[in-house]
């Protein structure tokens, strides 16, 4: 597990006086400004977040020392991280994204699938991008209960009973 969390992203310029576009990776969006300031993936910048309002798929906000549109936008695709410490505690059966990334996959008989490349959500509920073995491509695997019964961040692992037809 990574001691970071991508929590959003820079989706570009808004108006003219350094607002910028945010795309929000948070459980509740607007909960992107209350974890303190954010860092850029590299640490090299740092940012207090004040959210202004919101546009079509993105929130509206303000970053401590953008003041010009050219500085917002060349921010443009910067991912947001915050320390792993700063984020609340989750229910059992409930897993940050980025804890999944890189857990082997295997079956109920404990044969490799792969391993988690991606979390991806298109809205209608979280697949798991799976690396097959030998660099024989992906397989996209719903996060399900009943497609995936058992993970263990612990040993780095979940076993998958996946649907016909995905491996």
């Amino acid at each position: 597990m990574s001691d970071r969390v991508c929590v959003g992203a820079v989706a570009g310029a808004f108006g003219v006086k350094g607002e910028v576009r945010l795309k929000s990776f948070t459980a509740t969006p607007e909960d992107i400004a209350a974890y303190g300031p954010v860092l850029t993936e590299d640490g090299a910048r740092s940012f207090d977040v004040t959210l202004t309002g919101q546009t079509t798929g993105a929130l509206t906000a303000r970053l401590s020392g953008i003041i010009t549109r050219e500085q917002a936008e060349g921010l443009r695709g910067t991912r947001l991280v915050v320390p792993r410490d700063r984020l609340p505690a989750l229910p059992e059966d409930e897993f940050y994204h980025a804890d999944l990334v890189g857990l082997s996959v295997h079956d109920s008989g404990g044969a490799l699938l792969g391993r988690v490349q991606a979390v991806l959500n298109h809205g209608a509920s979280d697949l798991l991008e799976i690396a097959l073995p030998g660099g024989g491509g992906t397989a996209l695997l719903p996060f399900t209960r009943e497609a995936v019964p058992t993970v263990d961040l612990a040993s780095g692992r979940l076993v998958a009973d996946p649907p016909d037809g995905i491996f």
